[in-house]
């Protein structure tokens, strides 16, 4: 047995389960296909001030849960903690907002890090798959990402999901809230790093999920009663829209989310069988992200959705995903010449889509056709030496345990039309 083990709060993907996760990550990119994202891919790394000016230094993510490392040249590097910041950097970077078509509109996948306390539903690497709408701002493109999760989301057959929605207002009707929610947590008893954080971003304090901290947050002003008249109309549309589309949603004042650079829509999707890791994903706009991180105004808006909590609320609904069989046909060669003829017969069914694999290491016959029914093929195709001599091989169906002989030089086509 190996001396090493994955690190603390991490986990290795293996099959079978491998192929749940990666065919919750397909799910949730067919959508956006479909809806004109293009794949960007950003590196694992990147300067920390990209998520310190980006994400807000007074957020969690930054001051307690990134992972950083200095280089050899004394450069500071942070793991990735989340895809936004990574995403517009790499936009504006390739300067792909000058292209002349907006909004640019991207997906990704990856993994991120955060060094949080390890439990189910929580890891210190993590799985995403996200999608950013870069340079415009438009009710209809907040409303169109929201209606792609949720397609995502109910492909998959999900049920028991719910999208809480709010309105975290813009440059000119934030600084009114500010004010109100800064007087009124300045009343309450909070211990000195909260109170600290109703200095730099009081929205931070609505997130804190502590129940004594909670408790004291009822009658807290509400984003809601202080929004001005242009962000009170782009909501309103954005909710029309959903409600257009026959997408349900809850109204939660207090939804705020663990990011600084959120500004109007902000959402989240929550399922009610993951316990207290309940958010299977979110996002929201992002309208000044662009100029922190020293490009031009680019409104944008984004979700990124979890895979590793989406794979968890399928398995609180008992939804067992129909993956296809990594194995259609196992090749099962009796002698040294089966072995080169069977091998070429493999090689040919691949070349025609057929997943197809081969008993490997000179098994016998027993232990051959275990393997075979131990690797999920529909069938299997078996030769020795007198099926060769007679120009044959034995075609099984390991369903219904039919078998019979075929041409070798038909065997190909055989399966294929087996196969429909």
């Amino acid at each position: 047995m190996s001396t090493f083990k994955a690190p603390k709060g991490t986990y290795d993907l293996k099959p079978p389960t491998s192929a749940v996760y990666l065919a919750v990550r397909e799910a949730i990119a067919a959508p956006l296909k479909r809806a004109g994202y293009g794949y960007v891919e950003t590196p694992g790394f990147e300067q920390v001030e990209l998520f310190s000016r980006g994400v807000g230094e007074s957020t969690d993510i930054v001051t307690k849960e990134m992972y950083t490392l200095t280089t050899r040249g004394g450069d500071q590097l942070a793991l990735r903690p989340e895809g936004t910041a990574s995403v517009l950097r790499a936009a504006l970077e390739g300067n792909l907002h000058k292209d002349g078509n907006l909004p640019v509109k991207l997906w990704y996948s990856g993994s991120y890090y955060r060094y949080e306390r390890p439990q189910k539903g929580r890891y210190r690497h993590f799985s995403q798959v996200g999608a950013e709408a870069i340079g415009a701002e438009d009710p209809a493109l907040d409303a169109e990402l929201i209606i792609l999760a949720v397609d995502a989301y109910k492909s998959l057959g999900l049920q028991n999901f719910r999208l809480l929605l709010n309105s975290l207002g813009d440059k000119e009707c934030r600084p009114v809230y500010r004010a109100a929610l800064q007087d009124f947590l300045r009343g309450l008893e909070l211990d000195e790093d909260t109170r600290r954080r109703i200095e730099i971003n009081p929205l931070r304090v609505l997130d804190d999920k502590r129940e004594d901290v909670q408790k004291q947050l009822v009658g807290a002003p509400l984003f809601r009663d202080h929004l001005c008249e242009a962000c009170k109309a782009y909501h309103e549309q954005v909710r029309e829209l959903l409600t257009a589309a026959g997408v349900g949603f809850e109204d939660d004042p207090k939804l705020v989310r663990g990011l600084d650079y959120y500004t109007r829509t902000t959402f989240e999707f929550v399922h009610d069988g993951l316990g207290s890791q309940s958010a299977v994903g979110g996002g929201g706009r992002y309208d000044g992200l662009s100029e922190m991180i020293g490009g031009p105004a680019l409104p944008s808006v984004g979700w990124a959705l979890g895979v590793d909590r989406t794979v968890l609320a399928l398995e609180a609904e008992g939804i067992a995903l129909d993956l296809p069989s990594p194995t259609d046909v196992y090749a099962v060669p009796l002698g040294e010449e089966a072995r080169k003829v069977l091998f070429g017969v493999v090689t040919e069914l691949r070349r025609n889509g057929v997943a197809t694999d081969f008993a490997f290491g000179g098994k016998g016959l027993k232990n051959a056709m275990k393997s075979a029914n131990r690797s999920g093929a529909r069938f299997a195709v078996i030769a020795g030496e007198r099926d060769l001599a007679e120009g044959n091989v034995q075609l099984k169906d390991l369903e219904s345990g039919e078998q019979k002989a075929v041409a070798l030089a038909d065997v190909v086509g055989e399966v294929l039309a087996k196969q429909g």
